[in-house]
């Protein structure tokens, strides 16, 4: 898949019908600065976008994704199977927005929990130490965790497990 070439047609696309990257980017709910990397192939959007393009458009999908214009038009199967994927592909990246909000609120609590004990001086004592360490320790975890999911090692890192499970 060759990204300039697909660039390049969305910027032929978008000059057809004689709109400025702002006007194109309002319509599709993202930045001017998004449409911009698209056109000039830094960047892909998302499925669910590339279908409403095609629509917007008037081409086919896979005219979109191969960066120029065919004469055959997708069948309504295949649309609806890219689709589903689409679908699919959300309810996934909902599943993971759900965990890191979860983690994320995990953090904050032992955070707050551990400032407390801090601060009003009741981590002096060996218990309430414990559970002042217990809480920092929990809070720095959960940060850790949620730099992981919000970066592209997330992806390598489920794989590795994966294969280690695979292997038992």
């Amino acid at each position: 898949m060759d990204q300039k070439k697909i660039g390049s047609f969305f910027k032929e696309l978008r000059k057809e019908k004689g709109l400025t990257q702002e006007q194109l980017a309002e319509y599709f709910n993202v930045s001017g600065r998004t449409i911009s990397r698209w056109e000039t192939g830094n960047n892909m959007p998302d499925l669910d976008i590339l279908i409403e393009m095609a629509d917007y458009y008037e081409v086919d999908l896979r005219e979109l994704l191969d960066g120029e214009r065919k004469s055959e038009k997708m069948n309504k199967d295949l649309e609806e199977t890219v689709l589903k994927v689409a679908d699919y592909s959300n309810d996934e990246k909902m599943k993971l927005m759900k965990k890191l909000h979860i983690f994320s609120w995990t953090g904050v609590v032992s955070f707050i929990i551990f400032m407390i004990l801090e601060e009003t001086g009741l981590a002096d004592s060996r218990i309430s130490e414990s559970v002042a360490a217990f809480c920092a320790g929990i809070s720095f975890g959960m940060l850790i965790v949620a730099v992981i999911y919000t970066s592209q090692h997330i992806s390598k890192i489920r794989l590795f497990k994966k294969r280690i499970f695979q292997r038992r």
